[in-house]
């Protein structure tokens, strides 16, 4: 939101279980435009992270990851918010899933990626004496080497369309999904990466990666990447279910599939750095004339029961402009009953 080249996040925090019910309203200002904002929730705070512009049209400054005071905002009260600034972009805050919090003092986790390598860096919040609070990295976690589908940028083709969709591969997809499984700690996440074909031909496929051993030296447990043909695979979205299975839902699109909903997964005890044959979830319909693409895509966990898997993202039913739909998917392990 802007006001006079004042910039603000809108907030709305639930007042009761109903979500049709009454809200808490915050705006949070700052001095720069805030740019794709990307949430995660934390036993001491909300976190939020965003590019910042210097105005809605450019130029990038920095990256800016700040933290809410959720006690307060839960009650509607009055809450303050404290801001750190890194000179990268494509910050992405952790985000817990499950009714097993972190252990007691975790900081939050904020990650992106360079070359062959993602970043962590860990934010601490002191309410009660701000300035105690720390955020401190990055430490580099080495990781299987890629290049960025696209560089980063447009390269996905469509069926009749000269349009290339943009694949946002130059950051992290949303969400960073944190599990306490009590034994260990893990935090998800996934990117588009290139993947060649051969004869100069490539396409996007999907980098995941499980990342354990965060309260010490964070170190990858398996990684992949999900590319098992010639269709281009990108705007993932990945999390586990409290047994540990894993699922994975992304757009699909090439020159004779028209944009897709697919999904993928691994059961707990599968091999590891492996995913099962993929499913459709929606068939394409149309083929888009605009190149931006989906990039609000969301995987999260059902609260009450810890299996069921929503999968939030685009779709479009004909050929248009902004003709685009949002589908939410419901998914689950059918081996997800007890709790472990």
């Amino acid at each position: 939101v802007k006001d006079k080249e004042k910039y603000f996040q809108c907030v709305a925090i639930s007042r009761t279980s109903n979500p049709l019910g009454p809200y808490a309203r915050y705006a949070f200002r700052y001095d720069a435009f805030n740019d794709y904002p990307k949430f995660g929730v934390w036993p001491d705070g909300y976190y939020v992270s965003y590019n910042m512009f210097q105005s809605a049209t450019g130029p990038f400054l920095r990256s800016t990851t700040c933290a809410l005071e959720r006690d307060k905002m839960l009650l509607g009260e009055a809450a303050r918010m404290m801001c750190v600034d890194v000179p990268q972009g494509g910050l992405l805050p952790a985000d817990l899933d499950g009714a097993t919090p972190p252990p007691a003092g975790t900081p939050n986790y904020v990650l992106n990626f360079q070359p062959d390598t993602l970043n962590l860096w860990r934010f601490s919040v002191n309410w009660a004496v701000p300035g105690k609070s720390a955020f401190s990295g990055p430490e580099r976690i080495r990781v299987n080497s890629f290049d960025p589908a696209c560089d980063g940028g447009e390269c996905i083709q469509q069926p009749g369309q000269g349009v290339l969709l943009d694949t946002l591969a130059d950051r992290l997809m949303f969400r960073a999904a944190y599990r306490n499984f009590g034994t260990h700690r893990s935090l998800v996440v996934n990117h588009s990466v290139k993947v060649n074909l051969g004869k100069g031909a490539s396409t996007s496929g999907i980098r995941w990666y499980e990342l354990r051993n965060l309260e010490g030296t964070p170190a990858v447990h398996q990684q992949s990447t999900y590319s098992p043909d010639d269709t281009a695979r990108w705007m993932g979205g990945i999390a586990m279910d409290k047994m540990g299975n894993m699922l994975m839902g992304y757009s699909a699109s090439s020159s004779k599939v028209h944009p897709s909903i697919r999904i993928t997964g691994r059961s707990v005890d599968d091999p590891p750095n492996t995913m099962a044959a993929e499913m459709t979830v929606t068939g394409g319909g149309g083929s888009q004339t605009v190149s931006r693409w989906g990039d609000y895509t969301s995987l999260t966990l059902d609260p009450v029961d810890d299996c069921t898997f929503w999968f939030t993202t685009q779709y479009v039913r004909s050929d248009g402009g902004f003709v685009w739909r949002t589908q939410f998917s419901k998914v689950r392990f059918t081996s997800c009953t007890t709790q472990p």
